[in-house]
């Protein structure tokens, strides 16, 4: 895993390929496009624009597809209409500025909700959001950048007509891309870093592990019966909870641990919104009594409440951002939140009794935090 890959690049290559497909798709973006690294599309597509254009500037035309405005609520009205008229449509954005349209959203799925009730209604193009430029990497726009919020929103509404996806690596970006471009009524939310990253899985593994029911072990990081369960939704959350496994067994060989990794969850489950993870599946990947330290993109409570509907709170341990930020480096910003691969590793070793490797871990934490303070590096 020594190459690294831009999920955001992949999800750009694939909305080139749509735009070439489907002459009736459309992308919108608040003038972030290239920012996020979906810049592919406009070498097959131009911007919508009326104005007079300079030499320097993106292709642009007044029968552009591609539609940049600073105004998230603009934009999603305008692909809503998009979308009811059966033609389809993505936008992407900053994650801190989804919840901008977090009402305009659920209005949405209120639509879909009665629309799926009456007898002649055609089923509509999912609502496509592409969420990037995540609160774990925004190293230079700070906390005010740093705002997981509307995954938990989408998560908590009854109606369960929202998939949230979290792909591990830029296969994985893709198969969730080929998700999202064939689905219909329901709001899909895939949160992915623009950042290169290691890539896991190969697509045969990537396409299994969301058709079954986003849930998989990660057998290259497993042991048969294991002591523990480390499990993780989101990219960057993912590869701590990997490093901190590789961590316990070069420090703790004899230590048993199995990772799952989780690519896919809705209202109160595991999976999506037609495709949930069972409680015997679950069983088996989780055990049926191993403390489960799981890791998260987003706001803790949000997964151990998932968590919690397949087994006992006393089981689980549940890491994710805790509205610590900062303009600060991507490891310090893991520490801040106890979210990092020691964070994971000390949970482990508090319960194994290892205060040797609970002050090891401690102090690795301590020596970062001063490095990221003084010289604005990482030590990992």
């Amino acid at each position: 895993m020594n190459e690294l890959f831009s999920p955001a690049k992949r999800i750009g290559e694939l909305l080139a390929r749509e735009f070439e497909k489907d002459e009736r798709f459309y992308f919108f973006s608040p003038d972030e496009t290239t920012s996020n690294k979906f810049d592919k599309i406009f070498e097959v597509e131009k911007r919508a624009w009326g104005m007079p254009t300079k030499t320097w500037d993106l292709p642009e035309g007044p029968d552009g597809r591609i539609v940049e405005m600073l105004s998230e609520n603009v934009l999603f009205s305008v692909m809503s209409g998009h979308l009811m008229n059966g033609e389809k449509a993505m936008m992407g954005s900053y994650e801190a500025f989804f919840p901008i349209i977090t009402a305009q959203i659920l209005q949405q799925m209120k639509f879909i909700k009665q629309s799926k009730e009456v007898s002649w209604r055609k089923p509509i193009p999912a609502v496509n959001l592409l969420s990037t430029s995540v609160c774990w990497r925004q190293d230079h726009n700070g906390f005010t950048h740093q705002s997981p919020a509307l995954i938990s929103t989408l998560l908590s509404v009854p109606s369960g007509l929202a998939n949230c996806l979290f792909p591990i690596d830029d296969i994985s970006a893709e198969v969730a891309y080929d998700f999202m471009i064939d689905a219909t009524n329901v709001v899909n939310l895939t949160t992915f870093d623009k950042n290169e990253r290691p890539r896991y899985l190969d697509l045969t593994r990537a396409k299994a592990q969301l058709e079954n029911s986003g849930a998989m072990v990660f057998e290259e990081f497993s042991d048969e019966e294991p002591d523990f369960i480390l499990t993780a939704a989101g990219d960057i959350v993912a590869h701590e909870a990997i490093e901190a496994i590789k961590i316990l067994k070069a420090d703790a060989p004899d230590i048993k641990m199995r990772f799952v990794g989780l690519s896919a969850l809705t209202y109160k489950a595991i999976g999506t919104v037609d495709n949930k993870l069972s409680q015997e599946k679950f069983d088996e990947m989780f055990t049926n009594d191993k403390p489960i330290l799981a890791n998260f993109h987003g706001f803790p409570e949000t997964l151990e409440g998932i968590l919690a509907n397949y087994a006992s709170n006393n089981r689980l341990k549940v890491h994710g951002f805790i509205e610590e930020g900062s303009t600060t480096t991507p490891f310090e910003m893991l520490r801040r939140n106890k979210a990092s691969r020691y964070d994971l590793a000390i949970d482990v070793a508090r319960v194994m009794g290892r205060e040797d490797l609970i002050l090891k871990y401690e102090a690795i934490l301590a020596q970062n935090h001063f490095r990221a303070i003084n010289y604005g590096t990482d030590l990992i």
